[in-house]
């Protein structure tokens, strides 16, 4: 029975008054949990309650009877391998694998999972684990045991077992690794991730060979294993199309630029997104270039290359920033009040409000906080997609969940953790970092309990990276300078950070249906932001600011028309300006009025006359302008 549900399912009421309304039930008729020690009753039709029906089926649901027998054991768990005393080296090697993961200290291993893989392993043939290569071991496992989802912690200690055999063998490092066609990145010392990079998939030989030299060097020079595997994908498609008996390719030396165009033919009727298929052309052209650049294979012809304009065009990428209906929404105290463990809200904190990608925040350092000299506080990480460290502001509320955080880390790791946010499972060391696979089921599980919604009323579904656009985006709105925005997102170029920058114009023209615009004769001219030329307006206004921009206002004459008033703008009844402009309108003035005296003086009659008409224009632009209640305010703003 989950109570919890079931006061769910009444609306949540106050939990004092609930619980002491409950009815009292007799439970003479219900069973007990099957273990000696619990005394709850048993969920549904299992033997156990609910709480030990959970941890029966997170440990893979193993036979009743091995389970009770577990969990009455009091002490560590027991191992018996007195199953292979025929099979010295089996058991010699499963007690070297158990070891193995008992030193990782990451993953708890139970006699439930290694006590069917030392019974199957004795009633088999082999004499060891690597008499047999591991698929092989896989089919005697299904044949014996079966391929049910209950027996998957049995058959991933066997795998575990074969794969640290076949270290302990043959060793690590390139030299053993390289010759193989599937290369487990563990044994070349890449660290944290159990990635294999497979070359089996590319069927010629001669093809399969220059490209492990390629993928290596890639790694050499410090490509990320993504680009390595975004390389491999791009190698297996192009192998696949040389084995088309069409094109039949023999070696390297067939490989020109006919067949480049052929396969670039292919690629186009590909199914695939447009992005997809540019990055394939991408690591083809740079696994070309390579075999020329460091001689691997003289063969290649010189024309096998790829061309920009071969390139696919790429679709114009729309921002993803969240609308602030929903971002309403998530960053509500009682929204953020509903994550179920404190790290999970000071991570969605830190995503939403310092704009780092989620990888880079699960994992901050420890000790990330740093302070300049007016003690300010800044947020110190390792920008892992351009390897190099970063700063961004931190608000006081999020430097003080910080601090909070870091005591709890304290607190369950009295030795101390390199993380800010340590793994919270298999990690009695604190040695690993939350990993962004458990941070989005977590935000998902979130989202769920918040009910989030759009304007549609749909359940908004978002990723982490959507927070980093809206912070981006919400920046360049509030007039922050684009080249500010790049530094605190961190990126190398101001081309990126321009993708935030799209909705800036929304920004300007904000401010420009706020301004009040005064024309030649000294009159308001506005413009209705919902009429039917509003956007016509403003589109002809933001061409005017481009190319026919004046040192004291804007031209409002379309650019398409020439100008009759020349270097007399003051004389055309298309000029528009704005209070900002009023200082520049004073010192024209006076400018003027020596003007007209010495032509007076002078008796330049034409001169006296031209002028005056300006000065009369420009009288009435600035008391026009002068008459705006808030001109002062403006004016203070422009100085």
């Amino acid at each position: 029975m989950s109570h919890h549900g079931f006061w769910e399912r009444t609306g949540k009421p106050e939990k004092k008054k609930w619980v002491a309304d409950l009815p009292a039930v007799a439970d003479s008729s219900h069973q007990i949990c099957r273990l000696s020690f619990c005394t709850l009753w048993i969920q549904g039709k299992s033997p156990f309650c609910h709480n030990h029906k959970s941890r029966w089926y997170a440990v893979g649901s193993p036979e009743i009877e091995e389970f009770v027998r577990r969990c009455e054991v009091a002490g560590d768990d027991r191992f018996d391998f007195r199953p292979l005393d025929d099979k010295r080296q089996l058991k010699l090697e499963l007690q070297y694998a158990l070891q193995c993961r008992h030193d990782e200290r990451q993953v708890n291993t139970h006699s439930s999972a290694v006590s069917p893989v030392i019974r199957l392993t004795a009633a088999s043939e082999a004499g060891s684990l690597l008499e047999w290569p591991m698929e092989q071991w896989s089919e005697h496992f299904a044949a014996m045991r079966g391929a049910s989802h209950d027996q998957n912690g049995q058959l991933a200690f066997l795998r575990y077992a074969h794969e640290h055999l076949e270290d302990l063998a043959c060793g690590s490092g390139w030299e053993s690794e390289f010759p193989r066609d599937v290369w487990v990145l563990r044994r070349l010392g890449i660290e944290g991730t159990r990635a294999r990079l497979r070359f089996d998939r590319i069927a010629q030989p001669w093809l399969r060979e220059p490209a492990k030299r390629f993928v290596r060097w890639r790694l050499s020079i410090g490509r990320s294993i993504n680009q390595a595997v975004v390389d491999i994908l791009a190698l297996n498609r192009f192998s696949g199309f040389l084995a088309d008996p069409r094109v039949a390719a023999g070696g390297l030396v067939a490989v020109d630029r006919k067949v480049l165009e052929r396969y670039l033919a292919d690629l186009a009727v590909d199914p695939r997104s447009i992005h997809s298929r540019g990055r394939d052309i991408g690591s083809l052209n740079a696994f070309f270039h390579a075999i020329r650049r460091h001689g691997w294979d003289e063969t290649l012809p010189a024309n096998a290359t790829f061309y920009p304009d071969d390139f696919p065009r790429p679709d114009k990428r729309l921002p993803r920033a969240l609308a602030e209906q929903v971002m309403a929404q998530v960053e509500q105290p009682a929204n953020l009040d509903r994550w179920h463990n404190p790290e999970g809200r000071l991570l969605t904190l830190v995503l939403m409000r310092c704009g780092l990608r989620v990888g880079d925040a699960c994992n901050l350092a420890f000790d990330c906080i740093i302070r300049d000299a007016d003690g300010a506080a800044y947020l110190r990480y390792l920008n892992r997609k351009m390897k190099r460290e970063a700063l961004v502001p931190i608000d006081e509320e999020v430097e003080g969940e910080i601090t909070a955080q870091q005591q709890r880390v304290l607190g369950r790791w009295p030795g101390g953790s390199r993380w800010l946010f340590p793994a919270p499972r298999m990690n009695p060391d604190g040695t690993r970092p939350l990993t962004t696979h458990s941070y989005r089921g977590q935000l998902d599980l979130w989202l769920e309990r918040c009910d989030v919604r759009d304007e549609h009323g749909r359940a908004v579904h978002l990723t982490p990276h959507q927070w980093r656009h809206t912070f981006g985006t919400r920046l360049i709105n509030r007039d922050v300078p684009q080249e500010v925005v790049r530094v605190l997102l961190d990126h190398s170029s101001g081309e990126m950070t321009a993708h935030y920058a799209r909705l800036h114009d929304t920004t300007v023209r904000r401010h420009w249906e706020k301004a009040r615009k005064v024309n030649i004769k000294g009159e308001s001219v506005t413009v209705d932001p919902d009429g039917p030329l509003a956007e016509a307006t403003w589109a002809k206004q933001r061409l005017g600011r481009v190319t026919q921009a004046l040192p004291n206002g804007y031209c409002g004459l379309p650019v398409q028309k020439t100008c009759p008033h020349a270097n007399a703008c003051l004389t055309c009844p298309m000029f528009v300006t704005t209070p900002e402009f009023l200082p520049q309108h004073r010192d024209q003035r006076q400018q003027l009025l020596q003007i007209v005296s010495a032509a007076e003086a002078r008796g330049q009659t034409r001169v006296v006359e031209m002028n005056r008409q300006v000065l009369g224009n420009l009288e009435k632009v600035i008391t026009g302008l002068e008459s705006d209640p808030g001109q002062s305010g403006a004016s203070a703003d422009a100085s």
